[in-house]
């Protein structure tokens, strides 16, 4: 029921691709997020948690860098135990970022892509504006659904984002200690929808801030739109809840190939939850950004 759907949203609804890297470590790893363009003017909205991080890039890598810098000029006298030392001052454990970058992928054919953002003072929203934007690689925009009201118990929705990264443009530079984007490999990454009944309303302060779905929303779909059948959208996906369902099993006894084995499981049902339409479009008001209802 939602596949001419998936084929609209689609045309305005692109990946934000990121590479990381942990310290001590030459393994660079892809992710992705989701952003979608709410007008013809390079304007978009993706999760506030989204920005955050790429907002602190810059900070992250120059913090790595400085310390490279230091690590230069340690004598060979006592090494070990001064890097241990550089390393407490850096508060860097084998699992600490120290390399970032980002990649917007299928935005515009610009080769200089300038951005700001905006963000939500209290939810996980962003507007993303990118400036100076001239050629367009998106086609359309979001159409938000305008009577909000017939969002209730029961009615099935759908969500479009990247949630598994196949893009491998990227490596980790030897020489120069660094990641980088490369001109080689797979650019793009396959979007991926996926459906789910809406059940509860999250509210805050008596007031409708997000949807509940009876489905998780996938890591890469943060940012992602939430739309019914006919592409009209409802919200953008933010986060998963766990819900523990108290079907506890320890030391379980199950018969499987003709052995028992004990089992010991604790379920969790991974529901959805989505930034309702209208705190976006409050958000977008207040902020002078144009957008359009249905």
């Amino acid at each position: 029921m939602f596949v001419k759907a998936i084929e609209e949203v689609g045309q305005f609804t692109r990946p934000i691709h990121t590479i990381s890297r942990n310290y001590n470590e030459k393994i660079v790893n892809p992710g992705a997020a989701t952003l979608f363009f709410v007008n013809e003017n390079g304007c978009a909205v993706t999760c506030r948690h989204v920005i955050e991080l790429i907002g602190n890039r810059s900070n992250i890598n120059d913090h790595y860098e400085s310390f490279v810098k230091e690590k230069t000029i340690i004598g060979k006298k006592n090494y070990n135990k001064k890097i241990k030392e550089l390393e407490a001052k850096y508060n860097f454990k084998t699992d600490t970022l120290v390399q970032l970058n980002e990649l917007f992928a299928g935005v515009t054919t610009d080769t200089n892509l300038n951005f700001r953002w905006i963000n939500h003072p209290t939810y996980d929203l962003s507007i993303l504006i990118f400036d100076n934007f001239k050629n367009p690689a998106y086609q359309s925009h979001a159409v938000f659904l305008k009577d909000t009201s017939v969002l209730k118990q029961g009615k099935l929705l759908c969500r479009l984002g990247y949630p598994f990264p196949e893009f491998t443009n990227f490596k980790y530079n030897d020489v120069t200690d660094n990641i980088e984007w490369t001109n080689e490999g797979q650019v793009e990454t396959p979007r991926f929808p996926i459906e789910g009944m809406l059940t509860r309303n999250l509210v805050d302060s008596s007031k409708i801030i997000g949807l509940e779905l009876s489905t998780p929303g996938l890591r890469g779909q943060s940012g992602g739109p939430l739309f019914d059948k006919d592409g009209l959208i409802c919200g953008m996906q933010s986060s998963t809840n766990h819900l523990h369902l108290g079907f506890d099993m320890k030391n379980f006894e199950y018969k499987t190939g003709g052995k028992t084995i004990k089992v010991t499981n604790q379920p969790f049902l991974h529901v959805g939850h989505c930034i309702h339409a209208d705190i976006i479009k409050e958000f977008l008001t207040s902020n002078s950004i144009k957008f359009y209802e249905a």
